[in-house]
């Protein structure tokens, strides 16, 4: 059904949905502007321009870690949870969309793979996001991710130290894993990249470039669908931040796959697992911490 869709096809489906993003992000801010708000561009505009670059460098070339590293950045200069979280989910959503152009264009993506984990991604984020709002509390399964993917950024290591030899049987669909990881990424309020990046590189024979230029890809359709209407609920107050967030990705997001693409995949394995123990064992001693 999908095999005569082109590279060039789902780019121009993101560049039109980005299209429509940036439109709306600009009449927030003209209809602010009326209002008497003034955009100041300061030096805590170029710190975040820093942070989102540095955090895009990393997600795009290793396939996770930009909520991590960007709203860590976020709450310790001060900015309220809330307006955090819309912060950081907004600007993926135009960072995920330069990186995901930028991995079609390296030859990154793998279709069979992107087709088997977008849709299931998004049908999955849509259903996390009813299950947040209805019947758990996201906070409460996030160490219990956080702990899975420690354990999975191990066995990434252990298998490359002892020849790259899988221990499970290769999956051959990953569908479940893109509707779990949707889904997960929705309740627990982040996680797509981590968690399908390293199990489908624990459960397949993929070529790591491959699999974190298809995981990032797909991201963007997952994240558009999830959390889209945060752009909608950032606080004007907060547009300087969230410029120099989006900025700093959208310059960064090619070099991120450009790396991906010239890093050697047993390389690139150790890093994906060492990024992957340090991020969870962040993440867990800080949920206990609070």
């Amino acid at each position: 059904m999908f095999k005569n869709i082109s590279n060039k096809q789902i780019s121009g489906v993101i560049i039109l949905i980005k299209s429509f993003l940036v439109i709306v992000l600009a009449l927030k801010l003209w209809n602010a502007s009326r209002e008497g708000f003034q955009l100041v561009i300061d030096h805590t505009f170029f710190i975040f321009l820093l942070v989102g670059f540095i955090a895009e460098i990393v997600d795009g070339s290793l396939g996770m870690a930009y909520g991590v590293i960007s709203s860590s950045f976020l709450i310790f200069f001060g900015i309220p949870p809330v307006q955090s979280s819309a912060g950081v989910h907004t600007s993926e959503v135009f960072t995920t969309g330069v990186s995901g152009l930028s991995h079609l264009h390296f030859k990154n993506v793998d279709k069979k793979l992107f087709f088997q984990i977008v849709i299931p991604g998004i049908l999955g984020s849509l259903a996390g996001a009813y299950i947040l709002s209805r019947v758990i509390d996201g906070e409460v399964i996030k160490p219990f991710i956080s702990l899975y993917l420690l354990l999975i950024g191990v066995r990434l290591i252990m298998r490359q130290i002892q020849g790259d030899r899988p221990h499970l049987t290769p999956l051959k669909s990953f569908t479940a894993i893109g509707f779990f990881g949707g889904a997960l990424d929705a309740v627990g309020g982040g996680g797509w990249g981590p968690l399908v990046t390293s199990t489908i590189l624990s459960r397949s024979g993929s070529k790591a470039r491959h699999v974190i230029g298809t995981v990032n890809t797909a991201e963007f359709f997952v994240t558009f669908a999830s959390t889209g209407i945060f752009l909608f609920l950032v606080d004007v107050k907060f547009f300087g931040i969230l410029l120099g967030l989006i900025l700093g990705g959208v310059v960064a997001a090619p070099l991120g796959a450009f790396i991906v693409r010239r890093i050697d995949h047993k390389w690139l394995i150790y890093i994906v697992g060492i990024a992957l123990i340090v991020v969870s064992a962040f993440s867990i001693i800080n949920h206990f911490r609070n």
